[in-house]
């Protein structure tokens, strides 16, 4: 009887298991064929040139394909450690159930500039925003494929007031300011205003516009 494919575990202990042909290096002396056998067993889902999610165990041999936005968090974090990287804007609105509908854009704030990446699993977009996200509100978000961060709702009305345009779907961000404004504390939404610089904003945001 053929034994199934399977991760090697040293791999799943990773924080979100987005994995690139590099992180196998250590364990196989010729990665990228692995990789590649990997998912054709199905034990590896292809996100985009040069990432692969790994699936879990509940779903092998089925059509499995993560959210977007674990995808988006998961690819950020291979690349730059998963303390360094959030959701924001727009996933994180939807992350917190502002935005009900799945849209084909991602937003993940990183420490360093990157090009905007298309995946190739379906038709959508990861945007990478340079930000120091040791000065963000956030929070613990846990997946599919393990646990990062995410801004929080009061960190995340700021940012989409900001800048609404961010992924290209302003009246989506905009709703969810409205969305999310009910659920903030408002105490901590106004402290954070201030200290960065974001009071503007937010009086437009409170005004509904």
């Amino acid at each position: 009887m053929q034994v199934p494919a399977r991760v090697a575990p040293e791999l799943l202990r990773r924080p979100l298991r987005v994995l690139r042909p590099r992180d196998l290096a250590g364990l196989y002396a010729h990665p990228r064929p692995e990789i590649a056998r990997l998912t054709r067993a199905g034990a590896l889902h292809r996100l985009t040139n040069g990432y692969y999610a790994a699936v879990p165990d509940d779903q092998l041999h089925r059509s499995w394909m993560p959210p977007l936005e674990t995808a988006a968090l998961g690819i950020a974090a291979a690349d730059e450690g998963v303390d360094t990287v959030a959701l924001m804007g727009l996933s994180a609105a939807r992350v917190h159930g502002a935005i009900p509908r799945g849209i084909a854009v991602a937003v993940v704030a990183a420490t360093r500039h990157r090009r905007t990446l298309h995946l190739l699993d379906r038709t959508a977009t990861i945007h990478f925003v340079r930000r120091d996200t040791t000065v963000l509100d956030l929070q613990r978000h846990t997946d599919e494929l393990g646990q990062g961060w995410v801004t929080t709702p009061e960190q995340t009305i700021l940012d989409l007031a900001a800048r609404p345009e961010l992924g290209g779907l302003p009246v989506e961000a905009r709703n969810a300011v409205q969305a999310l404004l009910p659920r903030a504390d408002q105490e901590l939404l106004h402290e954070l205003a201030a200290a960065q610089r974001r009071r503007k904003p937010l009086h437009r945001a409170l005004k509904g516009n």
